[in-house]
């Protein structure tokens, strides 16, 4: 029996198994599917392809355990070393980069810790430490919460040591936002979500363009000879796709209020 968490997990297909002749699982962040690019994709898929791709949303600690356990056929995430312990472990077969966009720092306009005028991202983070400013964190295990774990790393600090103006709050990209917007408190997240993001009352991108805020998309499918059942056939079908120039224009023409959410970077398998 496969293995499941209840309430973390949310199933999403375009489409039905009566519309298309082949259906596969996909395990994506939350990142991407708060971005609405799914919603543009998936249905293009469906026509060009005939398969439907079920997308099992989730952050990307959990998304790799599914591919781990074989509970999905390929994954879809964006944190690089991750990704590279999950192929060298036998769980991938491969790693392929799709797209790209950055992370940004979001916070209330008045700006309290005064992190527009930053010359780095760590030096951003150790303005609202030193402030004491509130501060929402996935706390998640997801790309973006290990990503704001090395920053703070890199700043010489440990969210273990601070105060009750960090909130873990343990959740997706959306209800990290939603968070930061009813307190108002600072904020990370991946360009994508902010921009698609409807509910962001006194909060506005405070801080970006720091070359270690770069965020890469990855697709990994599942290694066939860890799992025998999954379709890999499927998964490397989509990602011929994924590469492919179709794609290309979809995700390079996507945009939201003119801002552009992800630049597609497609390289050959590694």
């Amino acid at each position: 029996m496969k293995h499941w968490i209840m309430g973390a997990i949310s199933a999403l297909a375009i489409g039905s198994a009566a519309q298309a002749a082949d259906v596969m699982k996909m395990a994506v962040t939350t990142s991407f599917n708060n971005s609405g690019l799914a919603d543009v994709l998936l249905p293009e898929i469906a026509a060009d392809l005939d398969l439907e791709v079920q997308l099992l949303v989730v952050g990307t600690g959990q998304a790799l355990k599914l591919g781990e356990a074989g509970d999905v056929d390929a994954i879809l995430v964006h944190s690089r070393k991750a990704e590279e312990a999950f192929v060298a472990g036998g769980f991938g077969s491969h790693r392929t980069e799709i797209m790209y966009n950055d992370f940004v720092f979001i916070g209330p306009k008045a700006d309290p810790a005064a992190i527009a005028g930053s010359d780095a991202a760590t030096a951003a983070l150790a303005a609202i430490a030193d402030a004491g400013s509130n501060f929402v964190s996935r706390g998640d295990d997801s790309g973006t919460h290990k990503k704001e774990l090395s920053l703070w790393a890199e700043a010489g600090l440990d969210p273990v040591q601070f105060g009750d103006w960090y909130n873990a709050v343990g959740a997706g990209m959306g209800a990290a936002l939603n968070t930061a917007s009813g307190m108002p408190a600072y904020v990370m997240s991946d360009r994508a979500s902010w921009l698609n993001f409807g509910n962001k009352g006194d909060l506005a991108l405070l801080y970006a363009g720091d070359p270690v805020l770069f965020n890469q998309y990855a697709y990994l499918p599942v290694n066939p000879e860890m799992h025998a059942h999954v379709k890999n056939d499927l998964a490397l079908k989509l990602e011929e796709w994924l590469i492919s120039d179709r794609a290309k224009a979809l995700i390079n023409d996507y945009k939201i209020n003119g801002g552009t959410l992800f630049v597609f970077n497609a390289k050959t398998a590694e």
